[in-house]
Order: C-alpha cells, then sequence, then structure tokens
C-alpha cells in the first residue's frame, strides 16, 4: 500500500507509523520550510527531535506547500496513484482545498481517506480545534486521574494522541479489507477523544445506570481489591493486581496469611471492596519489610500477577523487551544508535520493520514525484 501523510504532530503520523510498521509505503508530506512542527519537539539531540524520529523513521519526505495552488494541485494528482491519504486538518479544511473525500474518490475510486480531528467530521464540536489535552479532559479521563485529594491530572505524554492514531491505522485498514471486497475506498472519521471515552465506556454506563459519577481513586480501580502499587523496603516500587478470587487466595498464601481468604471481611471482591483500607494497609506493610526483588521472587512463585514499577532505565535493561519490543532506529549520524518501542502487535508470517533513516524535509521529493507522476522536473512543482 501506498500512503500519503497529510497529518502533523503526533495522532495522524502515529497512524502512518502503524500502517509502515506492516509494509507500507508512507509519504509524508511537509511543509517546505518548516516541515512537520513535530521536528520542534524536545527532547533533542544534535538538533533532532527524537519524538519526531520516532513516528516518522523510514518514511519518505516530500516537500509540497498546501497553502499555494500549485501545491494543492499536485497533492490532488498524487492522490490518484495512492491507496491511503491521512490528514488531520480542522474538519472542512480539506473540502475548501478541492480534496474532500467526494472530490478524490472521483478520481480514485478506491481511495481510503483517513481523517483525524479533534472531535471528528460531525457534530457541534466538529469545527473546534483539539489536541490530546482536550481529548484527555473532556473524554473524562483527567477527571478519574489522580487522588481524591489532588487536581484532575492529564497524562505526561500523547495518550489520546497515540490512541486515536492507532484507532486510525485499524479504521484505516477495514476500510482497505472492505475495499478487497467491493472495489470502494471509505472516509475514515476518527476524533482524538473518542478511543479514550471508550476505554473509559463504564463510568459512563455506571453513570447512567446508577447515577454514581466516579471520582479519583488513586491507584486502584474501584472495583476489584487488593490491588495497587506498593513500596519495597529498599524504596523501590511494584505493582500487585489480585483482580480476581483465586490471585486474591494466592496473594494471601504468599504473604504467610492463606486464611484471609476465609476471613468474612476479606472471603470475596464485594467485601474486601468495603475493607479495602485496612486490606491495602496488610499489603502495604508485608511489601515495605522486604527488598522489591524479594518481593517480586515470592510473588512470582505463588502466580500472583505483578510488575516492578520500571522507568526508563528498567526497559531497556529487560531482557524480554529487548528481545520482543525494543528496535534500533538506524541510519542517523545526529542520533547516534537509539531504541524505541516497536510495532505495537506481531504477525507470525511477518519479521517486522527495519527503521532506517529520519527523513530531512523534502529528502525525497524528486524521487516521489518522479516515482508517482512520471516528472523529473520538479522545480516548478513544489511551491
Amino acid at each position: 500500500m501506498t500512503v500519503l501523510e497529510l497529518g502533523t504532530m503526533y495522532a495522524a503520523p502515529t497512524c502512518g507509523r502503524m500502517l509502515r510498521d506492516f509494509g507500507a509505503d508512507v509519504i509524508k508530506v511537509e511543509d517546505p520550510i518548516h516541515g512537520d512542527y513535530a521536528r520542534q519537539w524536545t527532547p533533542m539531540k544534535s538538533g533532532q527531535s527524537l519524538g519526531f524520529a520516532r513516528l516518522n523513521a523510514g518514511k519518505r519526505s516530500v516537500a509540497i506547500d498546501l497553502r499555494t495552488e500549485a501545491g494543492r494541485d499536485l497533492v490532488r494528482r498524487l492522490s490518484g496513484t495512492v491507496d491511503v491519504i491521512i490528514e488531520s486538518f480542522r474538519p472542512g479544511r480539506m473540502a475548501q482545498w478541492g480534496m474532500g473525500y467526494e472530490t478524490l474518490s472521483a478520481d480514485n475510486p478506491g481511495l481510503v481517506l483517513t481523517s483525524v480531528s479533534g472531535f471528528g467530521q460531525t457534530g457541534p464540536y466538529r469545527e473546534k480545534p483539539g489536541f490530546g489535552t482536550v481529548a484527555e479532559t473532556g473524554s473524562g479521563f483527567a477527571y478519574i486521574n489522580g487522588w481524591p485529594e489532588t487536581p484532575p491530572t492529564s497524562p505526561p505524554f500523547g495518550f489520546a494522541d497515540s490512541l486515536a492514531g492507532i484507532s486510525a491505522a485499524m479504521g484505516t485498514a477495514m476500510a482497505l479489507f472492505n475495499r478487497e471486497r467491493t472495489g470502494r475506498g471509505d472516509h475514515v472519521d476518527v476524533a482524538l477523544y473518542e478511543p479514550l471515552m471508550f476505554m473509559l465506556g463504564d463510568m459512563v454506563l455506571n453513570f447512567t445506570a446508577t447515577g454514581h459519577v466516579q471520582g479519583r481513586v488513586g491507584n486502584g480501580t474501584g472495583s476489584a481489591s487488593p490491588r495497587g502499587v506498593y513500596e519495597a523496603a529498599d524504596g523501590k516500587w511494584l505493582s500487585i493486581a489480585a483482580s480476581n478470587q483465586g490471585i486474591a487466595a494466592r496473594l494471601f498464601a504468599a504473604m504467610g496469611c492463606p486464611e484471609l481468604i476465609e476471613d468474612p471481611r476479606y472471603a470475596t471482591n464485594a467485601e474486601r471492596m468495603k475493607h479495602n483500607d485496612e486490606l491495602q494497609e496488610r499489603v502495604t506493610a508485608w511489601v515495605g519489610a522486604q527488598s522489591r526483588q524479594e518481593v517480586l521472587d515470592i510473588l512470582e512463585k505463588f502466580e500472583v500477577v505483578c510488575s516492578s514499577v520500571n522507568d526508563s532505565s528498567d526497559i531497556v535493561a529487560d531482557p524480554h523487551f529487548r528481545e520482543r519490543t525494543l528496535v534500533e532506529i538506524t541510519g542517523s549520524q545526529a542520533l547516534g544508535r537509539i531504541l524505541t518501542p516497536g510495532p505495537v502487535l506481531h504477525l507470525a508470517s511477518y519479521d517486522g520493520p527495519v527503521y532506517h533513516g529520519v527523513p530531512a524535509i523534502g529528502e525525497h521529493t524528486e524521487e516521489v514525484l518522479a516515482e508517482l507522476l512520471g516528472d523529473s522536473e520538479t522545480s516548478d512543482l513544489v511551491i
């Protein structure tokens, strides 16, 4: 598949990377002067944005000024040669530029146009601008994230953008699959907030069913006990998730208190939730009396769901993550040897992509135009 990526920043380029991870040729259209604004994101190394590198390594960059009619005409010509276009403009902008789905699909009936926007292509908020922070607050996530005594808290990373980008890739793949059956493309419409609101669906169901407004509960789920993040004697942290009856019984046995599962206060999840504070005190005291590794070794022996709370150095040193998850971005003298998480899923028939080269702005313009349009001289086309 050939993908024309008109999107910038985070969510739409995440979609492009998901498709590129599984073999698509992703051609990134950038402003000839400034490029994707994500090139200015920190942290940086030797003037190269690490975040931009993560989302765009292996793509090809074409410099086209979409503010000009000549630039838009060039994109319209390119749209007739590709399978997918990804865009993240304000809803209605593509149509204003003569690049709406109806227009583009008239010349390329199999085209899939994937639009990622703050609030979607329909609804009263469709024209409102939106970034990830707005999605994380408007979806309800920030309201329930944190502790009762702390303010609502947004995540310190592109949570909503990443979810929207992955969802957009799934929608694109479904549209391409349907195209194999019908010969027709489709318009995929993803709002930044919707995938995150889907994940938070139980809080909406709970309110509509019972009138209860979910609040902040710290590291608990508010639905199962004992569960949480605990500090060991050496100051390191770990998580325990005894979220079903069997695991709760094994946790009590690991703690040397197998009889707790027979205690009426802790015999069922409903009762454990009623007595959650005192139960959490027991678990906290047990964990806090030993080093993290000692606790993890005991929990793993009893098959209790647990994990160390990893920082980035822990992740890079972990043999499982190094074997299965982390991949190297190569071909950049500015960045040197760096590791990043690879594809979000694995296929038995596919070894995965190679992440080679972070494109400079417009690095592949002549190559791409010659390949797709047969234009050997491009200086008069890139405005």
